[in-house]
């Protein structure tokens, strides 16, 4: 099932339907999460959409697995480019070469890392004010306070704040975390101190959150402590807090796919709650390691059968009888109550 859900992928990749391919790819790794060639392709397909930090994520992880996996260090350099993080580019990328001789791509990425390298450093070293004349002014000069942009996008367990600093030591930078505050402070010698301390949307864990100083940003990690969707990063006593998970791929296919083989579901929601009892899984996590389970223990008509009736009934039926839908088309059959709906992409 999961090498024809990344064949799938992959057509839609040549198709142009990047969020497609991504999702393809999504559920191919479900089945198989130690795969990293599916990693390094799913990265390169959100290279695509521009989700970079996704795409790093992915090329990271696919590395982790398979050390020597040329693409997955190309993927990575290129969206560490794009993120303008050049020097961690550059040693994705050297490696990378060195694994595949002759390859023209990572020579070129290199040089452009190179030249982007040189302009970041040939910035930092001017001075922020050209001289000033000796002549006496008419009016008082107002200090230069640096000013930083910032921005911020969530998952389903954590939301990440990025700082856009170009060229701050880390013992510049000063980060507190509260129950519901983020506090923010760099200082460097010579500048008026930056301060950024926002109440937040939602609570946090302390302890679990996290940051890191980079070349051209920093990047903050908040912990959620409870599973909502923040509609800013900023509290806001006027904005209603929806306590409802964030997802992690963007679709419309229920929580919990229901089958014709009424008999069979009930057995399976039984042992879907066991897992999850024993395992603490939520949701889809433990309803997919069920499936996954059954799937590598399956013989092979089996195995055809979850992936057909999966595929054709747009997420929402899965049998494990082939002779049953073999045959004929699938149709979707979504859970009482609610409502069937094609996947747009």
């Amino acid at each position: 099932m999961d090498s024809e859900l990344a064949e799938k992928a992959k057509e839609a990749f040549l198709d142009d339907e990047f969020q497609l391919a991504v999702d393809y790819y999504t559920k191919a790794i479900d089945f198989d999460p130690q795969n990293a060639d599916f990693l390094a392709d799913r990265a390169q397909a959100n290279i695509k959409l521009n989700n970079f930090t996704e795409a790093v994520a992915d090329a990271n992880k696919a590395i982790e697995l398979n050390p020597n996996l040329v693409k997955a260090y190309l993927r990575k350099g290129t969206a560490c480019m794009k993120l303008e993080e050049y020097y961690t580019a550059k040693a994705a990328l050297e490696k990378g070469s060195s694994l595949a001789q002759n390859d023209s791509r990572f020579t070129k990425l290199i040089e452009e890392c190179d030249k982007c390298i040189a302009e970041e450093n040939n910035l930092l070293a001017k001075p922020l004010l050209p001289d000033l004349p000796k002549t006496p002014l008419t009016k008082p000069i107002a200090s230069v306070r640096p000013k930083y942009r910032h921005e911020y996008y969530q998952k389903p367990e954590e939301v990440v704040v990025t700082i856009f600093a170009k060229g701050i030591p880390a013992k510049s930078v000063t980060i507190d975390f509260g129950e519901q505050i983020l506090s923010v402070t760099i200082d460097v010698p010579g500048e008026d101190a930056y301060h950024f301390q926002p109440r937040l949307f939602g609570k946090i864990i302390p302890g679990k959150c996290r940051y890191e100083v980079l070349s051209t940003k920093v990047e903050i990690r908040l912990a959620k402590a409870e599973a909502i969707n923040w509609t800013s990063l900023e509290y806001d006593n006027e904005i209603t807090v929806l306590k409802v998970n964030v997802p992690s791929v963007s679709s419309q296919r229920p929580s919990y796919p229901s089958s014709k083989q009424t008999r069979d579901w009930d057995k399976l929601a039984a042992q879907v709650k066991m897992e999850e009892k024993e395992e603490k899984l939520d949701g889809d996590a433990g309803v997919n390691k069920l499936f996954r389970d059954i799937y590598l223990n399956a013989d092979e008509d089996t195995r055809r059968a979850m992936m057909k009736s999966f595929v054709e009934s747009n997420g929402t039926v899965l049998s494990t009888d082939w002779k049953d839908v073999g045959s004929k088309k699938v149709e979707g059959s979504p859970p009482e109550g609610m409502e069937m709906k094609k996947w747009e992409y």
